[in-house]
């Protein structure tokens, strides 16, 4: 089974739906139709990056950046290469 993983993420919550916006500056770019109120875009972002990358929620962790739009995620049970390939193709 592969280690986890580390990704940069760039959070535009409220957004019109959730989306991958493709990378800016080293970051993907995720658009959560969630406000960023009480950790619901956190949830939001967790359940989206699960379906997305086709693992289970507790697979998933927002390791910095709990309250800040620049968060760090850690996915366990995918390889670096797989996970590229589902956030491009998404």
């Amino acid at each position: 089974m592969p280690s986890a993983i580390v990704i940069d993420i760039r959070v535009v919550p409220r957004a019109r739906r959730n989306a991958i916006d493709g990378m800016r500056a080293g970051s993907y770019l995720i658009r959560l139709a969630a406000p960023p109120v009480d950790g619901a875009a956190n949830k939001a972002l967790i359940a989206f990056l699960a379906e997305v990358l086709d693992v289970p929620r507790r697979s998933i962790a927002i390791v910095s950046g709990q309250t800040s739009r620049d968060k760090r995620v850690r996915v366990a049970g995918i390889d670096l290469e797989t996970a590229i390939a589902r956030l491009q193709s998404s």
